[in-house]
């Protein structure tokens, strides 16, 4: 198998992992949105909470070059714990959340 498909491997089991833990509170759904032919994988979140409409992205990673872009991550764990934990070098996980300016103060890949 080829790099590239065992990193959409991993970060789609991580998501589906993550969408199995049902929400804290309010009838909302955790889904998986996986685009593989772009390297596009997403966590949403869809329901009712108190009322109101709740549509969101929890989680937001691209795989670009080689490296997983973490664009949004709204978890108290954070996704660049698991994929360190899964074996991938910092170097290849980049921070997009941040500016890149604070990309530079960690161990992380800046781009």
């Amino acid at each position: 198998m080829d790099t590239a498909e065992s990193d959409r491997q991993l970060i789609e089991s991580i998501l589906i992992d993550y969408a199995k833990v049902p929400y804290a509170y309010g009838d909302i759904q955790i889904q998986t949105i996986f685009d593989r032919e772009r390297d596009h994988f997403l966590l949403m979140l869809v329901g009712r909470d108190q009322g109101g409409r709740v549509h969101g992205c929890l989680v937001h990673v691209d795989i670009i070059d080689g490296k997983f872009w973490i664009q949004r991550d709204g978890t108290e764990r954070g996704i660049a714990r698991e994929l360190l934990e899964a074996g991938v070098p910092k170097d290849r996980i980049v921070m997009a959340f941040r500016s890149p300016e604070r990309r530079r103060l960690t161990d992380f890949a800046i781009a």
